[in-house]
């Protein structure tokens, strides 16, 4: 039965003496998908191995549906094995001597199942992943993307109350990634799991997550769902990391509410959305996607008369560097025709729901 996560405070400090995950609090619903996502480092495999229980953490708490399983302020730590939870990591980690059936099979051993039991939830595991018709098959006959499937359907047959993924598509080509990561969303709703899911990919986060979690040197900056993450993103290094390219310096002029205007430098001014904390006079940074500027824009707020630098085909896009004032940008426009020569003028627009203000770095 799929249990909720919750974690409170955790905290976990190597012998370097800096934390590698910093006061964390969040929880993941019974049946609810969650992702945490971040630069190499930042502390995401940390935390899943500290809910696994493959790292010891300094503080914090840990619950598993209603079980505490590492509280150390009391000294409690509850083993790896003790958990209940599934794990797939980023090797495919089959034993190459078994057959898919086997490898599928081999956590039920031990756990009091009679062979017609085992069998029906082998059977239900490997039809859960598409693999049924490759059972009997040796692993080491199957493609990578298909090993990884085995190693998915081995970490779900005995039923976990939380499956644990770190980064597994990593060590796939690109096209069986984008495959698999298609059907991961899937699999795991169907079989009703509740998943905490570790990557660096900001598209694998979207197409996985039912909510987000951005962390950087340690702390969680935001959990939110994907188009909440994406179109409200908490500070600069989330707006950043999740595709945010176009930075532009400028003073507060006035606020209203969570909307606000800024100077620019060169003279420009745009409307914008504003992070909390920000007032009039303030230094700020406003940041916004290339694929969010609209090219050959009507009549709108923050509508302006730009110069084309340069473009760049990328096949079914154009990338276009910009000059607005003294700031240069860059614009997507899909399509496979390039419609704005080097030397150019095009009119752009830049919605203000999708520009964002922070404070200066």
């Amino acid at each position: 039965m799929s249990a909720n996560l919750a974690i409170a405070n955790l905290r976990k400090v190597f012998a370097t003496g800096k934390p590698a995950v910093d006061d964390v609090s969040f929880t993941v619903e019974a049946g609810e998908i969650v992702v945490l996502l971040g630069p190499s480092g930042c502390g995401k495999t940390t935390t899943l191995r500290c809910v696994a229980g493959l790292e010891h953490p300094t503080d914090g708490t840990i619950h598993i549906g209603d079980t505490l399983v590492s509280a150390p302020a009391r000294g409690l730590l509850v083993p790896p094995r003790a958990r209940n939870v599934g794990m797939v990591f980023q090797s495919y980690a089959v034993w190459p001597h078994m057959t898919v059936r086997q490898n599928v099979a081999y956590p039920l051993k031990g756990r009091g199942l009679t062979s017609d039991e085992a069998a029906r939830k082998v059977d239900g595991a490997l039809d859960l992943v598409d693999l049924a018709q490759y059972a009997d098959r040796p692993v080491v006959q199957l493609s990578g993307g298909q090993m990884q499937r085995v190693a998915l359907a081995r970490s779900m047959v005995y039923e976990p109350r939380l499956l644990l993924l770190d980064e597994p598509l990593s060590n796939l080509d690109a096209q069986l990634r984008l495959r698999l990561r298609d059907d991961l969303r899937r699999i795991i709703k169907a079989a009703g799991l509740t998943a905490l899911y570790v990557t660096h990919d900001q598209l694998e986060a979207v197409v996985l997550g039912d909510r987000i979690g951005v962390m950087q040197n340690g702390k969680l900056l935001q959990m939110a769902t994907p188009e909440q993450v994406y179109n409200r993103p908490a500070d600069l290094f989330v707006a950043s990391f999740t595709g945010a390219s176009n930075f532009m310096a400028g003073k507060v002029k006035a606020r209203d509410g969570e909307w606000g205007t800024v100077e620019l430098a060169g003279g420009h001014t745009i409307t914008a959305w504003f992070a909390t904390g920000l007032a009039a006079g303030d230094a700020v940074t406003i940041a916004i996607r290339p694929e969010n500027i609209r090219l050959e824009a009507a009549e709108a707020q923050n509508r302006y008369t730009v110069d084309v630098v340069s473009q760049r085909f990328q096949g079914v896009q154009t990338a276009y560097e910009l000059q607005l004032g003294s700031t240069t940008i860059e614009a997507l426009a899909t399509g496979t025709t390039m419609r704005h020569p080097a030397g150019s003028s095009v009119t752009i627009n830049i919605p203000p729901e999708i520009c964002w203000a922070y404070p200066a770095a």
